[in-house]
């Protein structure tokens, strides 16, 4: 009889295909067998009966801190979240740490931190910023998984967004590199004028700032980057989009032919303006959420598959830096802190819209396996791919709280919320690093995975 690691038994695998109820045979961290009655010996052998295995949550944006400002969110805290949250393999910005990762002895020095920390697989983007151009070949060459670079002001000292013609030069240096520019599209000039005016007058309410970053922003900041993309040929990737407006303009320009993806994030679809008002500085974010209208049209634009994909721009401070009693709302820190629950918020919505498990699971893990060159060993379940799999009960509902948050910092915006699902656990390379409510991995054992086909930095 064969010998196999892990054998999952009785699931309903969710495949690009649709559902399908089978066994999974695992071995050497790779699928090796998919179907129906596996016969095998096998150090783990899991009933997943009733639950459905999803492919692991692939999320390509969330901020941990290190090196730097560990204390914001490491890899140590930040991926053990990410485990709970089903997510086997995620994108690090390179802002918020310092040093910002904008060169390759930066880069290096992220990576083994990251090896050395993380209980799930990572990727780590580069950084274009005013500077920096010079640097930008030797950082794709390096294993980058594409470049970052914000039209608005970032809040951030050490990684200063673009002017113009930086962003057409490093536009056009990484064309040639073959990479993807992903972009924060708010427009400097209007936010920064329409934040004055505010400041001014003494108004520093959540209706004033969301009338500080209006859809208006995020539409001209799209819009001259499709422009610019245009004439460099770079592929974009827009980050974190808001509004249905800026979709609309996307979409033209993918029409066209452009070389062009898109995601939103979870907190735009759950959640809206009101709860700023309620929540204040734990709800606030750039771009800001959006009413109640706007979240519906979101809403419906993921069901009609415009969104390339869903990721959680996790984007976490101390709570030191949101506190209300000391900051404002203009001067708190911005960012929805929330990487967790990608995955179970996305449930919610295929629940709750009758939107097919399997375009979950290309939102989640196969539309951005294939935008980011992963896709030949990650992003679905199929023989021969990585064993990164989410095992999720409908049976089971789950409130956050503090206690199952595992994030550094227990302030967020998802405190309190009830998912009508819940993961029963999370399988990293034939590894079970998450089950019944706990990280149960001995050790870290994520590996940096660069955009080429099993090319793993160990």
């Amino acid at each position: 009889m064969e010998r196999l690691d892990v054998v999952i038994k009785n699931g309903k695998a969710v495949l690009p295909d649709g559902v399908k109820e089978t066994d999974i045979g695992i071995k050497d961290g790779r699928i090796v067998a998919l179907q129906k009655g596996i016969q095998a010996n096998a150090s783990v052998m899991l009933n997943a009966e009733n639950h459905y295995i999803f492919p692991g949550v692939i999320d390509v944006h969330v901020h941990f801190s290190e090196p730097g400002r560990e204390s914001w969110e490491g890899f140590h805290t930040g991926s053990m979240m990410m485990a709970a949250g089903g997510c086997t393999t995620y994108f690090d910005m390179p802002l918020n740490g310092i040093p910002s990762t904008v060169n390759v002895k930066a880069l290096t020095e992220k990576a083994e931190i990251g090896k050395l920390k993380s209980f799930v697989d990572f990727s780590l983007w580069g950084g274009l910023v005013p500077g920096n151009e010079k640097d930008l070949e030797p950082l794709a060459e390096a294993g980058v998984i594409g470049f970052k670079a914000f039209l608005s002001e970032t809040g951030n000292k050490e990684f200063a967004s673009v002017d113009d013609m930086t962003l057409l030069n490093g536009m056009k240096i990484i064309a040639k590199t073959g990479k993807v520019l992903a972009l924060h599209s708010e427009s400097a000039s209007i936010t920064n004028w329409l934040k004055a005016e505010k400041e001014q007058a003494g108004a520093f309410s959540a209706d004033d700032y969301l009338e500080s970053r209006p859809i208006m922003a995020e539409v001209e900041a799209v819009e001259r980057a499709i422009y610019y993309a245009e004439l460099t040929g770079c592929p974009l990737h827009f980050v974190h989009i808001s509004s249905a407006l800026a979709i609309e303009k996307i979409e033209q320009a993918k029409h066209s032919g452009m070389d062009i993806t898109v995601e939103t994030c979870p907190h735009y679809l759950l959640f809206n303006h009101q709860h700023l008002r309620e929540l204040g500085t734990i709800a606030k974010c750039a771009p800001p959420l959006r009413e109640k209208e706007e979240q519906e049209k979101l809403i419906s634009l993921v069901i009609n598959q415009k969104f390339d994909m869903v990721s959680s721009d996790h984007s976490p401070c101390p709570f030191d830096l949101k506190d209300p009693k000391k900051h404002h709302l203009f001067a708190a820190w911005g960012g929805i802190s929330g990487g967790q629950f990608t995955f179970l918020s996305m449930l919610e919505l295929a629940i709750k819209y009758n939107i097919p498990f399997e375009t979950i699971a290309q939102l989640t893990a196969s539309a951005p396996a294939e935008r980011f060159g992963l896709s030949e060993w990650k992003g679905k379940i199929a023989v021969g791919f990585d064993a990164d799999l989410a095992i999720l009960s409908l049976e089971d509902s789950f409130t956050v709280t503090k206690e199952n948050f595992l994030a550094k910092h227990k302030e967020s915006l998802y405190i309190g919320h009830t998912f009508p699902s819940m993961i029963v656990a999370t399988i990293s390379k034939g590894k079970i690093v998450y089950q019944d409510g706990k990280v149960v991995a001995g050790k870290a054992n994520g590996e940096w995975v660069k955009p080429e086909k099993d090319e793993y930095v160990k």
